[in-house]
């Protein structure tokens, strides 16, 4: 996922990255508050066969003023903003004109265009996420979705090795990239893309963002390269089975078939192609993996760990850290970085710079240890070998607020208390443990609230 949040690139993909922001592990240079809520995407519906008509509601809209109190999400401003609609697509024309969209396009593709104001519950959705971050890996490279891609990377066999020889990226990565966005194409979403990206351009707190998606779905239409009734993905416009937003797709689709159009929802080969493009231009280094599962000594200092700089393999080996299937590292030199996504107790991963490629498809370390987790399963390797703390009672929304709260008024810095464990507040869990003789290893969990809370 691209520039600006990886501009919105799939919009966070299902549940993974919404879950895992809150759950304490968010991408440590990210801003502190994790993902904004409007990047959550949660799973769709597979596509329907056909769009809805231009004026029918994909569902009703609550009526209520948003969560992040942005004074255009208040239900008022909606409905103002829904009421003046047809004078915002209007006043979108100059925008379309400038990318090459012909007046009768613009008149045509937005005729009878009305404002899908269920978007509006979504964009500023708060849900409650209480599952564990092992459960969704269950989820993501669970039995079937393996099996499933397996199938697909053997009945597609001749096109992921054209596209390794173009492009240089790993067909297992692509693969799972393709499980983990839409379950290999079967939760793609069903709205139209033209009606979501013109909502949200017009209505609500993202229109300056989605001004551009907007136009840009217009390019694609007037292009040919996706029919309008299959131009449809999730509520922020991502679509396809790796969910491109529609910026993205002018940036990186390809025509891998060579039938004249750049075709990521119906044509295999160009999905393939266009994703492994998408990773190659974000910098995919040929025959590296993402990252190592390690296993780390007793008396490791935890305080290394989640840092955003890089230090050589052969300098974590120095200090103890060994590959947890107990093979050699074979790249010594390559610079990782240690990710401990659920304290000491759990797996760790030392990280490479693949995996920091996949983040920019899809800005979650979530979302990359799923994608790294589902390829390596997919290639026949084998699940992790450090058991999860599947014991471990995750937070609850209120009990992590509660301890952003208890560790500010103990005078660790956390920022504007959120509920969300970002890279701040897993600092200050670590200073905290440090003072109370835990081990500092930055994961909120059951026992680190009771010992704020004098328990």
């Amino acid at each position: 996922m691209p520039n600006s949040t990886a501009n919105l690139r799939k919009a966070i993909p299902p549940l993974t990255a919404a879950l895992f922001a809150i759950a304490g592990f968010a991408h440590p240079l990210r801003a502190q508050d994790g993902p904004p809520a409007w990047l959550t995407r949660l799973f769709q519906p597979p596509a329907t066969a056909s769009v809805p008509a231009p004026g029918d509601a994909t569902a009703q809209w609550s009526g209520q003023s948003g969560a992040s109190g942005d004074p255009r999400m208040s239900a008022d401003a909606i409905r103002a903003a829904a009421a003046d609609f047809g004078n915002c697509i209007a006043g979108l024309w100059p925008d379309a004109e400038r990318r090459g969209i012909t007046r009768a396009n613009y008149e045509r593709f937005t005729a009878g265009l009305t404002p899908d104001l269920s978007i509006m519950d979504k964009l500023d959705a708060q849900p409650e996420f209480n599952m564990a971050p092992w459960d969704y890996l269950d989820l993501l490279a669970s039995d079937d979705r393996i099996a499933h891609g397996q199938q697909l990377l053997a009945q597609n066999a001749s096109t992921f090795a054209a596209v390794e020889r173009a492009y240089g990226v790993d067909r297992y990565i692509v693969a799972a990239i393709w499980g983990v966005e839409s379950n290999y194409g079967t939760m793609i979403g069903d709205r139209p893309v033209l009606r979501s990206t013109a909502t949200l351009a017009c209505v609500g707190r993202r229109r300056d963002f989605f001004r551009d998606e907007f136009s840009a779905t217009l390019e694609i239409l007037q292009r040919g390269d996706i029919p309008p009734d299959r131009l449809v993905g999730s509520w922020a416009g991502a679509f396809g089975p790796t969910q491109f937003m529609p910026t993205s797709f002018l940036r990186y689709a390809v025509d891998f078939d060579h039938d004249g159009r750049r075709d990521v929802v119906d044509s295999i080969p160009d999905m393939i192609a266009s994703t492994a493009n998408n990773l190659r231009m974000d910098g995919w280094a040929p025959g590296e993996t993402w990252g190592y599962e390690v296993a780390l000594p007793a008396n490791f200092n935890y305080l290394l760990a989640d840092s955003p700089r890089q230090t050589s393999v052969r300098q974590w080996e120095s200090l103890g850290l060994r590959r947890a299937n107990g093979r050699p590292f074979p790249h010594p030199a390559e610079r990782a970085s240690l990710l401990l996504p659920a304290g000491a107790r759990g797996p760790a991963f030392l990280m490479l710079r693949n995996f920091a490629v996949i983040m920019k498809y899809n800005p979650a370390e979530a979302y990359a240890l799923a994608t790294g987790y589902l390829a390596d399963r997919l290639r026949g390797g084998g699940p992790f070998v450090h058991p999860w703390p599947r014991d471990e009672r995750v937070l609850t929304l209120g009990e992590r607020y509660q301890l952003q709260q208890l560790l500010a008024q103990r005078g660790f810095a956390i920022g504007q208390p959120d509920g969300l464990i970002g890279p701040q507040t897993r600092l200050a869990i670590r200073s905290f443990q440090q003072s109370v003789g835990q081990i500092p290893d930055g994961f909120a969990s059951s026992e680190v609230l009771d010992k704020l809370q004098g328990r």
